[in-house]
């Protein structure tokens, strides 16, 4: 690799300290998952602290002892304090519950840590897993015990254990208040429940006349589709992720030479020998939970991704913290070959690859880590290492969780949610550790352009990182101790970095709050859907109240509801303060309002036999659906509403009084859970491939949620209007699903605000309670483009604003180019703030200019969309990118779930769009011209008409034609088709005439025999303009080498998601093509 600027020998170039590469630099690292758009500005050109000065520094803030560094003598936990089981209790925070299907007794594992930091397994035994049937009419109980025995004659085994008669009510509808007689068939083991279940959803359960069904009709069950750990949680009401004591006496120690696990504290007791606490007060604490970070690096082939069953592993970094505490106590590397030592840091070097990762699976083994967090773990680190341990035949290798004797295996996934949408991903199960791979985290949880480690780090943590090719990492590996050192703090900081997000963005704190809001294991959470969590709450409060649920088959509807009310805007510019009115929490409010549930829910026929009067005993909803009032019974979930809610006041007013940091974050997560659980119960019921959709319910929510608006509209307009004494008539001029925009006349900010919160207080007193109306803002000035679609200056307070917010506008869709958010943002600042129009036109016209001449940089023309889905109707740029991505390297191209980034390039003649995508990387090493007029037709020109025209009108067109618009004329590429057989040919740089043996000394060489009296002239300005392209380039490269923290280091970084990676290409490949033409002179004599 060259390590010097490239230049002519006619040309003094200016260096930077270590000299920038004009060379091939590498295309991007697909491990971190490298997209081209950027979510971040240009980096910062202060000279950041390199990473080695922040290990030092670690090292420094732990006084400098050894156990900074995490020394071997580090690894182990605390030791385990002597137990008497007859005297002493053992209290545990459980972090994982798991079935157990070792032989035909029914147990289950519960992982956990003391709060002295010890592990902890309780094998849980004796639990059975039962479901309800409706006792059939003239069912007796002399008729149970042959029943029993018919049933396992059907299914060949003893499964039925127990079926006894209890008094229970279906949660499916209002049919009065008596309890009804079910059938509870208790089942020997788990495995055996579906077996049972099948017999009664296939009709084959006929006994003695009873259960009898239509052929094929299915006889209903109940409650019999629920996961027998989920069951049991419920049962002991046990949450996810809270403490569990077990009295002194209730439990046997298990000895360590029976010990099934790594685990210090191993236990077995009945499933009713506990007690579970509610993580309330002082049991809302956390315990010192073990996370390990970890990041790998491989040594891949020239030209191709690295395999597994190719490619070694040639370092593995880890970062071990203890939850509640900021630094990691343990920071080491395991390399293969020797490499220099790192201060802050342990390097541990190995000969051999076998060696290297039987270690780290002994580090893994010995540290005992109760959470792995890593980015992209799940779909990089773990298979490679599992696959690449198979591949050397290390058989000790998968041995990565608690259980002894247990082998880690990877299993493919594939998750489907409105949501979230479709993802194909691997799981790589580690008895008794939580995972939590913070890629899938952020994509999960936040929408963003890229989800590069570098891009979210950026974003969250307003810093770059270093992104180093693969090609470049063998290049690394193979060079000295030196060089892998550097390969070693980098693998370091990849391992830190993750953990630092989950710090930031209290990743795990929210996600443990949210275990225990919902009563799911934190497993959950990752791997399911929103669905789950509601399920979960709803049998807890089910079970309470005695409601069994039925068990529905969610095979999807073709039946739809009709969704919010809009309000047609009236669209413009608004130069006048707009008032916002929004309903608090609208879709729970209504539900609780107007007790809307399964319980609730009511049939003619039934308010016939009960002789229900409407209005008093049950209502009829805007949709004509019917359901109880809460004087005749209390809704299921309007009750969970109402504690949900209630629980979130609670922790709002704990958190305003505490002031230890860690609680606060603790009771944060907790009032943000509680929210999110609140908000998901309406769009449950409206999942029609859910586990218990009812679209009478979320039908009715909805249109009780447009008549509010219509009220609402109704209600401001006619009190405040001149008729009523006001100085002018208020007027809505947009509502939206749970708010309203008015224009109450006056254009003094103070007043509005007061209007507006005296018209929320107004409107509120007409609905029935907890529905609320809010005065949250005011947006002045205001720019209403069309539904969903605004733009303003966000006020609460006189004072100043708070920020300028917009909705459904470029500035925050991913799916355009970022010149569009750039060029819309500057618009709106120089509309909305500067109230220079004028201004925002002539920046446009500009733009518009720079974008057609070729002067816009390629990481603004980026455009970025995710391959959801494994075929589409028709063919997509992206979709047909990524196949051809696929060809020229597999193991980097863009996987289902990723999102795959193009620029549109110039193709030949009616060409599609999907046609000319390309890689933007290929595009730069490939000279392949962008296609300019594209990106103005396709990505700027509507955006730009939608927030010009409320103001312009039709002159708004004016900014789309004229001068500016003038095209430079680009041919197609010149590669591919026939252009791959053209010649061509060498211009003079005088007069651009095309040089031939019978006008020049030199075909090649630099002008005709009629410019040679200008040769010297012509040098000299090719030399400035090298000069200049060089000064350019090395000035990237230093703001390149500031971020990478050394300034005498070769710039590795191949990071596509920042911006200046384009401009150093682009400069790389104009210093090239500039020296090139300037060795055109040497052919010439002089």
């Amino acid at each position: 690799m060259s390590t010097g600027p490239l230049t002519s020998s006619k040309a003094n170039m200016p260096r930077s300290r270590a000299k920038p590469a004009i060379g091939n630099e590498p295309a991007s690292k697909k491990r971190k998952i490298e997209h081209s758009s950027s979510s971040q500005r240009i980096s910062q050109t202060q000279s950041r602290p390199s990473f080695t000065t922040v290990l030092e520094r670690l090292k420094e803030e732990t006084d400098g002892k050894r156990a900074a560094e995490g020394g071997a003598d580090q690894w182990a936990r605390p030791a385990t304090p002597k137990l008497n089981e007859n005297k002493d209790r053992i209290i545990f925070q459980q972090i994982d519950v798991e079935d157990n299907y070792e032989g035909n007794v029914p147990s289950l594992r519960m992982f956990g840590v003391t709060e002295n930091g010890n592990s902890v397994l309780a094998h849980v035994r004796d639990f059975l897993p039962y479901f309800y049937i409706p006792q059939p009419r003239g069912f007796q109980r002399e008729d149970i015990e042959p029943f029993q025995d018919h049933l396992n004659s059907l299914i060949s085994s003893s499964s039925v254990k127990k079926i006894e008669i209890v008094n229970r009510r279906s949660l499916w509808g209002y049919r009065g208040e008596s309890q009804n007689p079910f059938l509870k068939l208790t089942i020997s083991e788990p495995r055996s429940l579906p077996k049972v279940r099948g017999l009664f959803e296939r009709g084959e359960c006929a006994f003695r006349g009873f259960f009898s069904t239509a052929v094929g009709e299915p006889y209903p069950t109940f409650e019999s589709n629920i996961a027998y750990t989920l069951r049991f949680m419920i049962d002991t009401r046990v949450v996810g992720m809270n403490w569990i004591e077990v009295p002194a006496g209730k439990y046997e120690l298990v000895s360590p030479e029976k010990k099934k696990s790594l685990c210090q504290i191993e236990i077995k007791l009945r499933w009713d020998a506990f007690i579970s606490h509610s993580p309330d007060g002082e049991w809302s604490k956390i315990a010192p939970l073990r996370i390990l970070s970890f990041d790998i690096e491989c040594a891949g082939q020239p030209g191709r991704f690295p395999t597994a069953n190719e490619d070694p592993v040639i370092q593995i970094a880890n970062m071990v913290t203890r939850q509640g505490e900021t630094q990691p106590f343990i920071r080491n590397v395991f390399t293969l070959n020797s490499c220099s030592q790192i201060v802050g840091s342990q390097v541990l070097s190995f000969d051999d690859e076998q060696h290297l990762l039987e270690k780290w699976k002994d580090f893994v083994q010995e540290v005992d880590p109760d959470v792995v967090i890593g980015y992209n773990i799940a779909n990089f680190d773990f298979p490679y290492l599992i696959d690449r341990a198979s591949e050397l035949g290390v058989s000790k290798f998968p041995y990565l969780g608690r259980l002894k004797g247990v082998q880690t295996k990877v299993k493919d996934t594939h998750f489907s949610s409105k949501a979230y949408g479709q993802r194909d991903s691997k799981e790589t199960p580690l008895d008794g550790r939580l995972q939590l791979d913070l890629l899938q985290f952020m994509q999960r949880e936040h929408k963003l352009r890229s989800y590069t480690l570098n891009s979210v780090c950026a974003h969250f943590l307003g810093e770059q990182k270093e992104d180093v090719h693969h090609s470049v990492i063998t290049e690394l590996q193979n060079g000295t101790p030196e060089s892998r050192r550097r390969l070693a703090v980098y693998c370091l900081k990849d391992a830190y970095l993750p953990q630092r997000l989950l710090d930031k963005l209290m990743c795990f704190v929210n996600y443990t709050e949210m275990a225990r809001v919902t009563g799911v294991p934190f497993n959950y959470l990752l791997a399911r859907g929103q669905s789950i969590k509601v399920l979960s709450q709803l049998f807890r409060k089910a079970n309470e109240e005695g409601y069994v649920i039925p068990a529905l088959k969610g095979e999807g509807s073709d039946d739809q509801y009709e969704g919010a009310t809009v309000i047609e805007p009236e669209k413009g510019y608004y130069d006048v303060p707009i008032a916002t009115l929004d309903f608090s929490s609208l879709y729970p409010s209504i539900m609780m309002a107007h007790n809307l549930c399964y319980t609730t829910l009511l049939d003619k026929d039934t308010i016939a036999r009960l002789e229900l009067v409407k209005d008093i005993d049950y209502i009829q909803t805007p949709n004509n659906d019917l359901f109880a009032t809460s004087s005749k019974r209390k809704g299921l979930l309007p009750t969970i509403l109402e504690d949900l809610i209630a629980a979130r006041k609670r922790a709002k007013a704990d958190l305003k009084k505490e002031t230890d940091p860690f609680k606060r974050a603790v009771l944060d997560g907790r009032q943000l859970a509680l929210k999110i659980s609140a908000n998901s119960v309406y769009g449950f019921t409206g999942a029609t491939i859910g586990k218990l959709p009812c679209l009478a319910i979320s039908s009715s929510v909805t249109s009780y949620g447009r008549q509010m608006i219509e009220r609402t509209r109704t209600e401001v307009e006619s009190e405040y209007s001149i008729a009523n004494g006001h100085s002018h008539n208020a007027k809505v001029i947009y509502g939206d699903t749970d708010s309203v925009m008015v224009r109450f006349g006056p254009t003094e900010l103070d007043n509005v605000m007061a209007l507006g919160a005296e018209a929320a207080e107004f409107v509120t007193s007409k609905f029935v309670k907890p529905i609320k109306l809010e005065f949250e803002k005011v947006y002045y000035p205001y720019l209403l483009i069309s539904k969903k679609r605004y733009a303003g200056l966000y006020w609460t307070k006189t004072e100043k604003y708070d920020k300028m917010d917009s909705k459904g506008i470029e500035t925050v869709r991913r799916d355009n180019c970022r010149l569009v958010s750039t060029v819309i943002e500057t618009c709106l600042k120089k509309m909305l703030i500067d109230r220079d129009v004028q201004g925002a036109q002539e920046y446009v016209k500009q733009t518009i200019s720079d974008l057609l001449q070729n002067k816009v940089d390629m990481s603004q023309l980026v455009i970025t969309k995710a391959l959801a889905k494994t075929e589409y109707a028709g063919k997509q740029a992206h979709d047909e990118l990524a196949k051809r991505m696929k060809k020229r390297d597999a193991g980097s191209a863009p996987a289902l779930g990723d999102r795959v980034a193009y620029v549109i390039i110039k193709g030949m003649k009616g060409a599609a769009a999907y046609e000319n995508a390309e890689d933007p990387l290929y595009v730069l090493e490939n000279n392949i011209p962008i296609d300019t007029r594209y990106y103005l037709d396709n990505q700027l020109s509507k955006p730009l008409m939608r927030i010009f025209e409320p103001i312009l009108g039709e002159k708004a067109n004016s900014l789309l034609t004229g001068e500016h618009t003038r095209t430079i004329q680009i041919a197609t590429p010149t590669v591919g088709g026939l252009m791959k057989f053209a010649v061509k040919t060498v211009t003079c740089l005088g007069c651009k005439t095309a040089l031939r043996a019978n006008n020049s000394l030199n075909k090649n060489g630099a002008v005709c025999k009629n410019c040679r009296p200008r040769m010297g002239e012509l040098y000299q300005k090719q030399v400035a303009s090298a000069s200049e392209l060089q000064i350019r380039f090395s000035r990237l490269w230093t703001q390149c080498q500031r971020c990478q923290g050394s300034l005498h280091q070769d710039v590795l970084c191949t990071s596509k998601d920042c911006p200046i990676f384009y401009m150093r290409k682009k400069s790389q490949k104009d210093v090239e093509d500039a020296n090139a033409v300037l060795e055109r002179f040497s052919g010439d004599s002089w």
